[in-house]
C-alpha cells in the first residue's frame, strides 16, 4: 500500500505565514502538521509515500528527505491547482494498481489506522459535524455502507463530513473516474473534486464502508491552529518544565521548547510551542506558537502565531505615578 499526501495548496487562510512556508510545515505542538501525519502512518505500517507538491514544494521535498531518509518517497508536481481530484490523478503512474491511502496534508485525524489499512473493502473517514455545508458529506444506508457523497452541499442530507482520509482498494476504478471527470470537465465549486470521483465509483458498484475518526483537528486557520496546538500539547504530555535551564523564568505546562532557545525574565505558558534557537527576554507568552530563530523582547503575547526569523520589541516605559491615578497602556 502507498500513502498519498496532497500538499500543493497555497494555504491562503494562514497568510502571511504561508507566503514563505508551506502550510504542512507550520509548527504545531513541537512538530509540524506534516510530520504528525507521516509519523501516524509509519506507525500503522506504511513506508512508501507519494507527495503531491506545488506551491513551495521544494521546501516540502527537502524537509521529507532530511527527516525521513529511511522511507520510500515520491514527489509529483502539481503546477496548476485544480482541486484534489486533479492532484490524485497526477499520481497514477507512480501508484499504478497498488492500494492507496489518501490523507489530505492539512488535516490531522485520530483513529485505528491499522484497522483501516487491513480492511477488505474501501473506507472513507467520517465524523459528525454541526454544519456540514463546508465539507464533503456522506449518506449511509441501513448497513452503514456509503451510498452517496457530495462536495459542500447547500442542503446537506447528512451531518457526516468527509475528514480527508480515504482507503481505496479499487485504484484503477478511481483513476478511471478521475480521468473521465476531467475529460468531461465535471467540476464542483470550480475544481475537480476527489468527492465526485468517489461518487462515480459508488455508482459503478464499488462498496465503501465508514472509518470511525475519534478526533479531527482543523489546521486551516489561525484560531483553530492555536486550539489544535493546545490540545496536542496536552495529548503529547508536553510538560517539559525546564525552569532551572532558564534564568528568572516561570514555565507553565504544557509547553514545547525546542533546542537552542535562550529565555530570561519571562513567563511561558500554558499552551506555548517555541521553535529552535529563539530568544525571549522580559516577556510573557501564552496560548501561542513561536517560530524558530525569532527574537522577542519586552512583549506580552497571547493567542499569537509568530513565524520564524521574526523580531518583536515592546515599548519600555519609565513612569512616575502619584496617588489615585489610573493609566491604561493598551
Amino acid at each position: 500500500m502507498k500513502a498519498i499526501i496532497p500538499v500543493a495548496g497555497a494555504g491562503t487562510k494562514l497568510r502571511p505565514h504561508t507566503y514563505t512556508q508551506p502550510k504542512a510545515l507550520i509548527p504545531l505542538a513541537g512538530r509540524t502538521i506534516l510530520s504528525i501525519i507521516i509519523d501516524q502512518l509509519v506507525e500503522a505500517g506504511i513506508n512508501e509515500f507519494v507527495f503531491v507538491i506545488g506551491y513551495l514544494g521544494d521546501k516540502i521535498q527537502h524537509y521529507v528527505q532530511q527527516k525521513y531518509p529511511h522511507l520510500t518517497c515520491h514527489f509529483v508536481q502539481q503546477n496548476s491547482r485544480e482541486g484534489t481530484g486533479h492532484a490524485i490523478l497526477l499520481t497514477r503512474q507512480v501508484v499504478q494498481d497498488d492500494e492507496i491511502l489518501i490523507v489530505l496534508g492539512d488535516t490531522i485525524c485520530e483513529g485505528n489506522f491499522q484497522e483501516l489499512i487491513s480492511s477488505p473493502v474501501s473506507m472513507l473517514g467520517l465524523k459528525k459535524v454541526d454544519d456540514p455545508r463546508n465539507f464533503g458529506v456522506a449518506e449511509l444506508n441501513e448497513e452503514h455502507h456509503i451510498i452517496r457523497v457530495v462536495e459542500k452541499p447547500q442542503i446537506p442530507k447528512s451531518n457526516l463530513a468527509l475528514v480527508g482520509v480515504y482507503k481505496i482498494k479499487e485504484t484503477p476504478q478511481l483513476y478511471e473516474c478521475l480521468e473521465q471527470n476531467i475529460l468531461h470537465q465535471k467540476r464542483s465549486h470550480d475544481e475537480f473534486q476527489l468527492t465526485d470521483a468517489l461518487q462515480c465509483m459508488i455508482e459503478h458498484g464499488v462498496t465503501f464502508k465508514t472509518f470511525k475518526v475519534t478526533n479531527w483537528f482543523d489546521c486551516g486557520r489561525k484560531d483553530t491552529l492555536l486550539e489544535t496546538n493546545a490540545i496536542l500539547l496536552s495529548k503529547y504530555k508536553m510538560d517539559n518544565n525546564p525552569t532551572l535551564a532558564y534564568e528568572n523564568t516561570i514555565i507553565i505546562p504544557p509547553v514545547s521548547i525546542a533546542e537552542g532557545c535562550s529565555i530570561k525574565n519571562a513567563i511561558i505558558g500554558p499552551n506555548v510551542a517555541i521553535g529552535d534557537n529563539t530568544v525571549i527576554n522580559y516577556s510573557i507568552v501564552k496560548d501561542s506558537i513561536i517560530g524558530s530563530f525569532s527574537n522577542l523582547y519586552e512583549v506580552v503575547l497571547k493567542s499569537s502565531l509568530i513565524g520564524s526569523d521574526a523580531n518583536i520589541r515592546g515599548l519600555s516605559q519609565s513612569l512616575n505615578i502619584g496617588d489615585n491615578t489610573e493609566i491604561d497602556l493598551g
